[in-house]
């Protein structure tokens, strides 16, 4: 099989962040295309969980939002919304949690709430959903999105889910009980905290891309880590099972 898409080569990459894990809370759009990915692949045994009370799910084909039957249809277990959240979730009970984002900032803050000022907002999005508790309380946080100017910020205009806040040991101060964004996924590579400023930086880019590219994108100046890693290429049978994955969902992938 030869020749893939940026967004295939993002896909397959999330869906490799998954291998190992054994519980999942999956947000609707890309994150939920790469987690549906994961579970064909190299992690069948990856129980994914929904907002909605599903737990186990293995849906046939992607689902429209966390209210599709699919999902209720394949799941283990359907349970209540308040037990997702008061007895999984907030715990700590699931290892990582799946996001996407219409802004980052380079602290790893999410934002699905405004573009603009909140009063008078340029756009009004979808809003919070799980996506804050997700944030908050899975063991750790990786955020799939493509790589946009005007979607990795500076600074978020609304803060809807904490990554790092303001920096080191903002999380802490909060009292969040996980560790916060892990990875972050794009069309063009791989973005990680630095250990000691919690600032996105770049530590692997896509085959083909060049870091220079990557840094025009972003809304903050970049750092690179050296050596900056190239990402392994998708193999024909994650892309096979990624484009059959795709055809069998009405209207292929889809975007946070």
């Amino acid at each position: 099989m030869t020749g893939w898409t940026a967004d295939e080569m993002m896909t397959v990459t999330a869906a490799r962040a998954l291998i190992g894990r054994a519980s999942c809370f999956v947000g609707i759009g890309l994150p939920s295309t790469a987690a549906n990915l994961a579970r064909r692949t190299g992690s069948p045994d990856l129980a994914l969980i929904y907002e909605s009370g599903t737990i186990g799910s293995r849906p046939r084909t992607l689902p429209l939002s966390i209210g599709d039957g699919e999902l209720a249809v394949t799941a283990d277990a359907v349970v209540s919304v308040p037990e997702i959240f008061n007895y999984w979730l907030q715990p700590g009970r699931i290892d990582l949690g799946f996001l996407g984002a219409a802004q980052l900032d380079r602290f790893g803050n999410i934002n699905t709430t405004v573009v603009g000022d909140y009063r008078q907002p340029k756009v009004r999005l979808p809003g919070a959903g799980g996506a804050p508790e997700i944030a908050a309380s899975c063991r750790e946080v990786a955020v799939v999105v493509r790589h946009r100017r005007r979607t990795l910020v500076d600074k978020v205009d609304f803060v809807t889910s904490v990554g790092f806040g303001d920096g080191p040991g903002h999380r802490a101060r909060l009292g969040l009980r996980g560790r916060g964004p892990v990875l972050v996924i794009t069309d063009l590579g791989v973005l990680e905290p630095d250990p000691e400023t919690c600032e996105l930086t770049l530590t692997s880019v896509h085959p083909g891309v060049d870091p220079d590219r990557v840094r025009e994108q972003t809304g903050w100046p970049l750092r690179i880590r050296e050596p900056l890693a190239i990402t392994p290429e998708p193999t024909d049978h994650e892309l096979a099972a990624l484009r059959a994955l795709t055809a069998e969902s009405v209207g292929g992938p889809g975007d946070v």
